[in-house]
């Protein structure tokens, strides 16, 4: 009889962790998803080169790149997990594969979670793709550069100006290229103001290759210029971004002096950046307003 006992015990012992187990499965499964995905890693899945998460190192994840050179950098609590903190500082990476293709990018979505105020007289550099750090003869001759306007007069104490630029290697250099800004003309109706110092804001920009077209965003809305967001070279379509190798990347700091490209000189509006930076992302594709809006929620829900 206590034989029997102990194999009802035993049996027992396994319907109930057999019933906690599927209860918590059908608890992952309860979990709604946000435009068809359950995470964040899911959106833009096939085209996604490069991401940091800064979950307490600096590791671009995909390669396991770490930078060369950091400077003032710590971590701290992130939008999702944590985030690298920088005050005045930077962190250099050397060349990450995917990135250093003349084709890696035909089009190009950089996502950034960023957290900072209008500090000063200074602008604030986020994220450059940009040439090695022997050759960079000027702080824009690289293909991407994502920053904010921390020391624009127009700028107040609550406001962040969003300024995304591009180039395309033609001919040996890098000679045309477009931009973008929160700025300039009617506010609220050429562009949407974003109210984020000191905020956590998801400051995203897109150049659409096959269209020919700019936009930023923040917050999964479109708030850049729509007067400046289709360029063209007198009259013609850009096209696909093209990029000359090496390519290195830079967070939090502008690709000068300061940060060691030795041809490019220092600018006195050009700061390192003070604040935080989170869930860095780069794509080989323009993703879609709905996507952008998916990744902005998704990311915020911290999945």
């Amino acid at each position: 009889m206590k034989k029997q006992r102990i194999t009802y015990a035993i049996a027992a012992l396994v319907l109930a962790s057999t019933l906690l187990v599927t209860s918590c499965k059908d608890d992952d499964k309860k979990l709604p998803d946000i435009g068809g995905y359950n995470n964040a890693d899911e959106v833009g899945a096939n085209n996604l080169l490069a991401h940091w998460s800064f979950d307490g190192n600096s590791t671009e994840q995909k390669s396991g790149t770490t930078p060369t050179k950091t400077e003032n950098a710590t971590f701290s609590t992130g939008v999702k997990g944590q985030a690298v903190s920088l005050a005045n500082g930077y962190l250099l990476y050397p060349t990450i594969t995917a990135l250093s293709s003349a084709n890696a990018i035909p089009s190009v979505t950089v996502s950034a979670w960023i957290k900072t105020d209008v500090n000063g007289s200074t602008a604030s550099s986020v994220f450059a793709l940009t040439q090695a750090t022997s050759t960079q003869p000027d702080w824009n001759q690289g293909p991407i550069n994502m920053y904010l306007e921390t020391g624009k007069p127009t700028s107040t104490r609550d406001t962040l100006v969003l300024h995304s630029s591009f180039r395309l290697y033609s001919g040996g250099s890098y000679s045309i290229g477009g931009d973008n800004i929160n700025d300039y003309g009617k506010r609220g109706t050429d562009f949407q103001t974003v109210i984020g110092a000191n905020k956590w804001v998801h400051y995203v920009m897109v150049y659409d290759g096959s269209a020919s077209t700019i936009d930023l965003y923040a917050n999964g809305v479109v708030v850049s210029n729509t007067n400046y967001r289709k360029r063209d070279n007198n009259g013609a379509p850009l096209g696909n971004l093209t990029i000359s190798t090496p390519t290195q990347v830079l967070i939090g700091g502008w690709p000068n002096t300061v940060t060691g490209y030795t041809n490019s000189t220092a600018q006195i509006w050009q700061g390192l950046y003070t604040g935080q930076i989170d869930e860095v992302r780069v794509y080989s594709k323009a993703l879609s307003a709905t996507d952008i809006g998916s990744l902005y929620q998704l990311e915020l829900a911290g999945r």
